[in-house]
Order: C-alpha cells, then structure tokens, then sequence
C-alpha cells in the first residue's frame, strides 16, 4: 500500500529526518514506525541485534587483541 502525504510541516519533517539519521534507518522506515504508533499499533517493534553470545566471553576479545599484536610486529628487513 503507498501513501501521498501532503503539507508536512517544516518541524515534523526535520524531527522525522533527524531520527532516521540518527537511527540510521531510512525515513521510509521511521515513517513506517511513527504511522503504526500513532495508530496505537505500539506492538510494532525493531527489530535488536543480541550480542550476548560473544560479550562478556572473551571470544572477541581474544582475537582483536591477537590481531593487534600481530600488527605491532616490527618487520626488520623493510626499515632499513
């Protein structure tokens, strides 16, 4: 289904664009959102990314700190 909305006020527009941007959604997306909550479809929910698998278990963190020693290694023969 597609809508034309006409005679968006100047704030509302700006309030709508500045929440896409800092969501970094699209605006179709935070319009999308705004108009199923103003319809007191509150259920309508974003969907989250969990990170509870990897924070906290030292997986990452294992191999981001492996990563960068690797990086810190000084190659002799290509400074001289």
């Amino acid at each position: 289904m597609q809508y034309t909305i006409r005679n968006i006020p100047d704030a509302v527009d700006t309030a709508l664009r500045r929440r896409a941007r800092a969501g970094a959604q699209s605006l179709n997306a935070v319009l999308l959102d705004a108009l199923a909550r103003g319809a007191g479809l509150d259920t309508v929910r974003p969907r989250r990314r969990s990170l509870e698998g990897i924070a906290g278990s030292g997986a990452l963190e294992n191999r981001v700190l492996a990563g960068l020693k690797d990086q810190r290694k000084v190659e002799r023969k290509l400074w001289r």
